[in-house]
């Protein structure tokens, strides 16, 4: 059980920092998300993957990953937000395409 913590903490450090930068470098993540539970999450969700797996992707590539779950987690419920004249005005448009 000790490898597990030890990987979950491998993939913490890797994931932590890229996570700090791309909402310190975007206003909707810094209104939308909480930087922790972010972390959280997707040390769970990369930790999924084997060892060898998460250190064969680039950093390039895990920050482009990240940064597209962060997007979705930012976006989603935001109709959740809107008043119901703003809902009945997405819906009209929604209608008309």
């Amino acid at each position: 059980m000790p490898e597990v913590a030890n990987y979950n903490q491998e993939v913490s450090n890797c994931i932590s920092p890229i996570v700090e930068k791309l909402i310190k470098g975007n206003s909707l993540y810094q209104v939308k998300l909480n930087q922790q539970e972010m972390i959280e999450m997707l040390v769970e969700l990369f930790g999924q993957l084997s060892p060898e797996e998460m250190r064969a992707i680039t950093e390039h590539e895990l920050t482009r990953r990240i940064d597209k779950i962060l997007v979705l987690e930012a976006v989603s419920g935001t109709l959740n937000d809107l008043t119901p004249e703003q809902i009945k005005m997405y819906d009209d448009a929604v209608k008309r395409k």
